[in-house]
């Protein structure tokens, strides 16, 4: 006499893998979510070719040949150029922090030669605080109301064609 098993396979609790996939899934999103934001804005200088500029001996052309153009020039002169670099990194939807930040000052004197090297990092910053005042500006200041309904009968038709 034959005797029949049951093949099939025993798959256990059936409901626990699409929860736990579930589960994970969204574990993996939220902490993907958290991870630090890291970038890298401005100008990022090589220390080795910053360290080929030696005061007295190159001019402009030689050092924009050497660290590229300049992120700023000084406001009132051409006599400073700026390269500035940060790397900063947020995390989920909080304030950027730097985490690094260089600038590079090179002062050139009247002959366009480089006078000065200067080095600044994050330790070298200050805090300031803005001034919240705003500037007045001359005119009239309107309604909403004023704005919708001043331009009415305003337009005037010009030469053939639909206009208004």
């Amino acid at each position: 006499m034959k005797q029949f098993h049951d093949v099939r396979p025993c798959r256990g609790n059936i409901g626990a893998g699409p929860a736990l996939r579930v589960a994970l899934a969204a574990a993996l999103i939220a902490l993907a979510g958290c991870a630090p934001d890291v970038n890298v804005r401005g100008n990022a200088v090589k220390i080795e070719n910053l360290e080929k500029i030696k005061p007295g001996t190159q001019d402009r052309s030689a050092v924009q040949e050497l660290l590229g153009s300049p992120t700023n020039v000084a406001t009132f002169s051409n006599e400073t150029w700026y390269y500035i670099s940060q790397k900063d990194h947020r995390i989920a939807f909080s304030k950027i922090t730097p985490i690094t930040r260089q600038v590079i000052a090179i002062s050139f004197d009247q002959r366009g030669r480089v006078q000065e090297v200067k080095k600044f990092s994050l330790a070298d910053a200050r805090k300031i605080d803005p001034v919240d005042r705003v500037t007045p500006t001359p005119g009239q200041e309107f309604s909403l109301l004023q704005q919708l309904i001043g331009n009415l009968g305003r337009f005037e038709q010009s030469g053939e064609g639909d206009g208004f």
